[in-house]
């Protein structure tokens, strides 16, 4: 999903506007996933790339804010995992997109050493346009040691005209030294009032929202990401019914990382109730009436963790599938 096609959320231009008071060479944007940290660290680059800047952002209009709109900006470095590069747009160098379109090798997952030398490189060099440079780095727990260790020393020493934002989803995962360098700011988790306005403003209709914001756990970037899914709020309040059942056809359509997920969620909000704990994810009405037992949901949780780490590299997906339905409604009726 591309960021022009959204409307920039009030709570991510009261952050802009805060961090762009601030003076700092490195920021480090951290906290849960779909709070914006990705549309915030733009909106930063944006800003201090732009040739007419106010305090409350860039001016959208100047020949700087074109260039990264189109993805052409010569003093901006995107360091991503190549999957997430080439599905918000960003172009890859061009040995690694010739690798990858002579099958050489896939996409990476992570953030590869050689982009994060090529950025060192690049940080080096004179600004082209004379406003500076700036590095944007998400998720930036996708930088394994190697590559976290090929910034640090350019977040230790920077040269003079270059800024960096490192936005994280996991900020506990990255390197002490790397969080040490760089100014921390926590993502504001926004009012539940301002992120349905904010998800009706984008076409969704008023009780879809709801479902959809409670199905992404208060998270308004996933909420939208699930509403533009192609899911529907009554197959999401049925899931539970159906896992009971053991009907793969509910989840037929989707990858086992979303699968996992999605069970995880379940999982969460019958442990939370196994204790006298509110959901989280799904309506009470929607969860199954008799609670199976604690010891069952914890034996399901681990069994659902260690799936995930092998969620994207599945031997079998429709088989892992129906494993997972199959572990579901077996907890989902155990009675010890």
């Amino acid at each position: 999903m591309s960021e022009a096609t959204v409307a920039l959320a009030p709570w991510i231009a009261a952050q802009r506007t805060s961090l762009l008071a601030q003076r700092g060479h490195a920021w480090l944007l951290q906290g849960p996933s779909g709070l914006g940290q990705y549309a915030l660290g733009l909106e930063l680059v944006r800003a201090w790339l732009c040739d007419a800047p106010t305090e409350q952002g860039a001016c959208g209009q100047c020949s700087s804010c074109h260039a990264i709109d189109v993805r052409t900006h010569a003093d901006l470095c995107v360091l991503m995992p190549e999957v997430q590069m080439m599905a918000l747009g960003w172009p890859l160098s061009e040995k690694a997109q010739a690798d990858i379109d002579d099958k050489k090798r896939k996409p990476s997952r992570e953030i590869r050493v050689e982009a994060m030398r090529d950025a060192v490189e690049f940080s080096q060099r004179t600004s082209a346009r004379g406003k500076g440079k700036a590095v944007l780095v998400y998720p930036a727990e996708q930088m394994n040691h190697i590559t976290a260790n090929a910034l640090l020393k350019t977040l230790e020493e920077p040269p003079g005209d270059v800024r960096f934002v490192l936005a994280s989803e996991a900020a506990h995962q990255l390197l002490p030294t790397i969080r040490s360098r760089c100014l921390g700011h926590t993502m504001v988790w926004p009012a539940q009032d301002q992120m349905l306005q904010w998800l009706q403003g984008q076409g969704i209709a008023g009780d879809a929202a709801v479902s959809f914001l409670r199905a992404a756990g208060g998270r308004p970037d996933d909420a939208l990401a699930l509403a533009r899914s192609g899911r529907s709020p009554q197959a999401w309040s049925a899931l539970p019914q159906a896992v009971a059942k053991g009907d793969v056809t509910a989840l037929g359509d989707w990858s086992p990382a979303q699968v996992i997920d999605a069970l995880q969620k379940l999982c969460h909000d019958l442990l939370a109730a196994s204790v006298g704990g509110a959901p989280r994810y799904f309506a009470p009405a929607d969860l199954p009436k008799t609670v199976p037992p604690l010891g069952a949901l914890t034996r399901w949780s681990r069994a659902l963790a260690k799936a995930a780490r092998t969620a994207d590299h599945p031997f079998n997906a429709g088989l892992m599938l129906e494993a997972l339905v199959a572990q579901a409604r077996n907890t989902l009726h155990s009675k010890h």
